[in-house]
């Protein structure tokens, strides 16, 4: 059996994610007694919301009076957070802490509390109108630039920080992506309630941040489906229950096992995101790969060079008899091709090591795309 990093190739906080599994925040609900009681069968865990300054507690508490909606209540926020990560430190479980303030000072005042222990997610999610009046939650996805602030205030303190936001609701969501990716975030934690993988690729497209699908994924389809168009890892809140998160778990433990690339991408020609390129042939007749290699800037020559030396020296440099002299140009594993499976057979790679192979040709596509943040946007 392959370990967790080799089969998934996920660290967060250097630390091995051990499965591409994660439980999301419910206020109210997720702590740490409810992460530790379905550790075995998540990789990353965000407890909370938690309220940390005067406009989100108080918004907090008239969310609680209410009577329709739990909330985390206490007078101060650091030592009710310290307990709760005090009891996850045993844990294998990454642990995210979803917070809801008003103020960049708000954010900093926690990470200087608890440094890089803990993955800091900005709540920019929470709708509710009491919140939002506070100047929290979804009120940050109209106020873009506020929501920055933050997560430049929290990487100057040396912290992981992700971004925790509904589809939909700033006016660019490629925009918003980017903007958070220039401001430094690690992470964006997406609940794409109202929209499907479309969505989920133009963001993939548009940043090369960790990205982790929220929402109704509680099925191994659903989550293939998140995975192969751009998500490295889902997230499940209200169906978090233990039985739905071990099949996931299983699955797509099985899965990665057996195929060799977890959340390998639907071919470009197939609705597959920029991930897929690793799949793609020369640019030598009308496909989708032409208006990809444009919108990207991407001229064809660069496109060629980038591939070929990417792959040299690598087993994905062979293949004289594939339709363009090299594995580097071949489709991915589940489209029937007698010449690449005769050049892998003639090699001796095994299908599985194939994929893995193109997995770290993509990687290498992507940091060459994504070395500087770009200017123009993608789709």
């Amino acid at each position: 059996m392959m370990d967790a990093f080799d089969r998934f190739g996920l660290l967060i906080n250097d630390r091995v994610v051990r499965t591409p599994v994660a439980i999301a925040s419910m206020a109210g609900i997720v702590d740490a007694a409810y992460v530790l009681e379905r550790a075995d069968h998540v990789g990353l865990a965000f407890i909370g919301g938690y309220s940390i300054d005067a406009p989100a507690l108080e918004a907090a508490r008239s969310l609680a009076a209410g009577g329709d909606r739990r909330e985390f209540i206490y007078d101060d926020p650091v030592p009710a957070l310290k307990e709760q990560i005090d009891a996850m430190e045993k844990s294998d479980v990454i642990l995210g802490i979803n917070l809801r303030g008003s103020a960049p000072e708000s954010f900093t005042a926690i990470a200087q509390a608890f440094g890089d222990s803990v993955v800091y997610e900005i709540d920019a999610h929470c709708r509710q109108p009491a919140m939002v009046d506070a100047g929290c939650g979804e009120y940050y996805l109209k106020h873009t630039e506020k929501l920055v602030a933050i997560v430049r205030a929290l990487k100057k303190e040396g912290v992981t920080v992700s971004v925790k936001f509904r589809a939909g609701v700033a006016g660019d969501d490629r925009e918003l992506a980017v903007n958070l990716w220039k401001a430094g975030a690690d992470i964006l934690h997406i609940d794409l309630m109202d929209f499907g993988t479309a969505k989920l690729r133009q963001i993939r497209n548009s940043c090369p941040l960790m990205l982790i699908a929220n929402n109704t994924i509680n099925t191994f389809e659903r989550m293939k489906d998140m995975l192969s168009h751009g998500a490295d890892m889902v997230s499940l809140a209200r169906q978090s229950d233990i039985r739905t998160l071990a099949g996931l778990d299983a699955a797509i433990t099985r899965s990665a096992d057996e195929d060799g690339w977890y959340n390998a991408p639907k071919q470009l020609c197939r609705g597959g995101d920029i991930r897929s390129l690793a799949f793609c042939c020369m640019p030598v007749k009308e496909c989708p790969l032409i208006p990809t290699l444009s919108r990207i800037n991407l001229a064809h020559e660069d496109y060629i060079t980038m591939k070929l030396d990417a792959v040299k020296g690598t087993p994905l440099d062979d293949g004289k008899q594939t339709c363009f002299g090299s594995l580097a140009w071949c489709c991915k594993i589940s489209s029937p091709c007698m010449f690449r499976d005769m050049t892998l057979q003639q090699a001796r790679l095994s299908k599985k090591e194939y994929m893995r192979l193109k997995h770290d040709l993509s990687d290498t596509i992507m940091g060459c795309i994504f070395h500087d943040v770009p200017s123009d946007k993608r789709s």
